[in-house]
């Protein structure tokens, strides 16, 4: 009996050392070297890890050619058989290991083409020429579409002058490879670069809200390649409605390249000149006036430009009492809000019809700004006219140039038009970013 308990007491130790021997086992089997770990992350079929060193704050990854592995070309990306030459070694900046940062090091090959001759072998982790791989490139471009180059930089432990080489390189891949469906409906407005009137023109899908182009001048030869090169015969017959500023050159080539597109001018712009001749003559009326009519006129500049809806009620009951003064400032304010009443027509002949109207007051008016924007008006007349039938406006194109602006102002500006037009389309294009393999 003493025999058979103690026999009945080993048993479950054999059968816990077992499970032991299993568990320990299966851990083993789950275990990842850091070789495979990086191979598996990177990618790598033609490639292997040979070695992994620690460094101070830095692990080294050295990659090698897996046996005869067939490499790609870095043009094609076609499967090339024989390889020409290896070349020196070259070194990339990988996403950090919590505070480590990671660098791979490979001896690159030239390889034999049959399609591009002797080429560099593509490499599955960056991009040609990159000296950054494209797990890091893809999340400095994402930041950076928050942030300025520098606070981006900063951050990533990298110079500005290579987050900027990362946003160009995402530009011209997100460019290459966004969808380009039919465009119908586009607005085309200038944007500030920097002080001296020197502008970028900037080109905005008005069906879609989403940004098509972006050129540096907004004369006829800057915006020509638009045309051109961008949109292409068959795209521009696609066009039916192009909303813009009252600037020839913009109207020039949407009739030259656009023909079917019918111009709209932009109801923002056409009130931003009323206000502004209505401005001017205020402000040359009030180096005239003198003595009680000068005090009562002091201080009305945006009295006059205001909508009368959004007038507080001692702003009202100002305005009340400067009208009773027949000066001209007052007479421009009434021509001002006459003309308003033209956006509400939606049949042409009416509109046209009060139109010509107002400008035949304007012009015996006597007031030389309100006659030259009666001027412009008229050699701008149908596409004005446009409006009774084509409800649409710039509004989403200027809320776009606000957000330019601060793309600008968070950079405290950008010395060359270049990266201002990078940062315009990675802030705002909406661009794919490439893909890891």
């Amino acid at each position: 009996m003493e025999v058979s308990g103690q026999a009945g007491e080993r048993a479950p130790r054999s059968v816990c050392f077992r499970e032991l021997l299993r568990t320990t086992t299966e851990r083993n089997r789950d275990e990842v070297l850091i070789e495979t770990f990086i191979r598996k992350q990177l990618g790598l079929k033609a490639h292997r890890v040979t070695k992994v060193e620690q460094t101070g704050e830095q692990m080294i990854v050295y990659i090698d050619r897996l046996g005869t592995g067939l490499l790609r070309c870095g043009v094609c990306q076609q499967r090339c058989r024989q390889a020409h030459s290896v070349r020196r070694e070259r070194q990339w900046r990988d996403l950090s290991l919590r505070k480590t940062t990671l660098i791979l090091r490979y001896l690159p090959r030239r390889v034999n083409c049959p399609r591009c001759g002797v080429r560099v072998e593509g490499f599955p982790w960056a991009e040609p020429w990159a000296r950054v791989t494209l797990a890091l490139g893809n999340a400095v471009a994402l930041l950076s579409r928050e942030l300025s180059w520098q606070g981006t930089a900063r951050k990533y432990g990298l110079n500005w002058k290579t987050v900027a080489g990362i946003v160009r390189r995402a530009v011209q891949y997100g460019l290459r490879k966004r969808k380009r469906p039919p465009v119908h409906v586009i607005g085309i407005d200038e944007v500030s670069r920097r002080k001296g009137k020197i502008f970028l023109t900037v080109v905005y899908d008005l069906e879609r809200r989403g940004l098509l182009w972006v050129g540096e001048g907004r004369t006829e030869e800057a915006v020509k390649p638009f045309f051109t090169e961008v949109m292409g015969r068959r795209r521009c017959a696609t066009l039916s409605v192009v909303c813009m500023d009252m600037w020839a050159a913009y109207a020039k080539l949407v009739t030259e390249h656009a023909r079917n597109a019918q111009i709209l001018f932009d109801r923002f712009h056409i009130v931003k000149h009323l206000n502004e001749a209505v401005d001017e003559l205020r402000r040359s009326e009030m180096r005239r006036l003198v003595g009680k009519e000068k005090a009562a006129f002091k201080s009305t500049r945006w009295l006059l430009l205001k909508n009368p809806w959004n007038l507080t009620a001692d702003q009202q009951e100002r305005l009340s009492t400067l009208v009773r003064w027949n000066l001209p400032i007052m007479r421009a304010w009434y021509l001002k809000e006459a003309f308003q009443l033209f956006w509400e027509y939606r049949q042409p002949a009416r509109a046209q019809a009060h139109l010509e109207k107002w400008m035949s007051s304007a012009m015996r008016s006597r007031l030389e700004p309100i006659k030259r924007f009666v001027r412009m008006l008229r050699s701008y007349l149908a596409g004005v006219l446009a409006w009774t039938k084509i409800r649409q406006s710039n509004g989403a194109l200027e809320g776009m140039n606000n957000k330019i602006k601060s793309i600008s102002h968070r950079s405290f500006g950008f010395r060359s038009a270049q990266n201002f037009i990078a940062a315009i389309y990675h802030g705002c294009a909406r661009l794919p970013l490439p893909e890891e393999s």
